[in-house]
């Protein structure tokens, strides 16, 4: 790949079978391979696969993009701007790449080839850490900046960045999903509170979540526009239904130490999230249909914390980063 450093890797591939508290006498069989990144000590993180099954992630730490071809093990990377930051990248259909940088207050357009960068900055320099980017139906990137209190739209179009601020002070907007109407959802992780942003009026809603106690990190949606979330402080998982205002929530299987950070939704309307308070990490699966936790599978390397993750819907695959210094996927199958 033209501009980059390519290495070829071994995967560490390891197969896990756990019963979870209310699993079947005949257990999940969950298979887990990860890869170990060649660049040391990166906190590789928050893969996102694009149409030709690479897989794109950031090196936070090692302030790079970098990709990895699953089937050879061949890794590569675009290095950034020292002291950028990247948190998080996502892959638009033509396959430009779009990463937060976030000590450097702008969200960047990169060549997946060359690593040619245009930056889109902030348009409030005080708005120095874009966070998660997410993209809606029409491409265009909607976002967090923690610190910042804001929750932001980038127009692709015409370069625009649209910015709504958070009225709840130190709100702490984190995670970041959009619904079938092109609505975006927002974990605010500083207070026990949704919210969510109508794309016409630029109108914030901020919805509460019934315990004060609850500081939700990561977001995801269903098909049927129901919002899930995990409580990172008390460990819980959250449901909302918008149509209803309804809100449910099941206790984690660590409990109060299971500090429930990624999540994901699969193709069958299940949420899928990370225990990172207890070692190794596990990855848990819930299913709503009998409100059982029916996954419980350890992160071979430890995942020391595994931050953010995806569902590659073609594959039935999910996607994650490891502060262990791994990329790494759980394939569903016929799960």
């Amino acid at each position: 790949m033209k501009g980059s450093a390519a290495l070829l890797m071994i995967p560490l591939v390891w197969f896990a079978v756990e019963a979870g508290p209310d699993t079947a006498a005949d257990p999940i069989k969950l298979e887990i391979v990860e890869w170990n990144v060649p660049w040391e000590n990166t906190r590789p993180r928050d893969p996102y696969v694009d149409t030709q099954y690479r897989v794109w992630f950031v090196g936070q730490r090692g302030h790079y993009v970098g990709g990895l071809d699953p089937r050879s093990g061949e890794f590569w990377r675009h290095d950034l701007e020292p002291g950028t930051g990247p948190h998080n990248v996502i892959v638009d259909t033509d396959g430009t790449l779009w990463y937060s940088g976030n000590l450097v207050g702008h969200i960047g357009k990169m060549d997946p080839n060359t690593g040619e960068v245009t930056k889109y900055p902030m348009p409030d320099p005080a708005i120095r850490d874009p966070h998660t980017l997410a993209f809606d139906q029409h491409g265009n990137i909607w976002f967090t900046a923690q610190g910042a209190n804001v929750i932001g739209k980038l127009v692709k179009n015409t370069g625009e960045i649209q910015i709504v601020r958070v009225p709840t002070p130190r709100a702490r907007p984190y995670g970041i999903a959009v619904d079938s109407k092109g609505r975006p959802w927002v974990n605010l992780l500083g207070t026990n509170k949704l919210a969510t942003v109508d794309p016409a009026t630029m109108e914030l809603t901020e919805i509460e979540i019934p315990r004060p106690e609850a500081r939700s990190r990561r977001i995801g949606i269903t098909a049927d526009d129901v919002v899930w979330y995990v409580d990172y402080a008390q460990g819980y998982l959250g449901r909302y239904d918008p149509a209803t205002g309804k809100f449910d929530e099941w206790r984690a299987p660590s409990a109060e130490n299971s500090r429930p950070y990624a999540m994901t939704v699969d193709d069958r309307g299940r949420p899928w999230f990370v225990e990172t308070g207890v070692r190794p990490n596990q990855l848990v699966g819930f299913d709503p249909a009998t409100e059982e936790f029916f996954s419980i599978t350890p992160i071979p390397s430890g995942g020391g914390a595994v931050r953010h993750m995806v569902f590659h819907a073609p594959t039935r695959e999910i996607w994650f980063g490891t502060d262990t210094n791994t990329i790494g996927k759980a394939v569903l199958g016929d799960v």
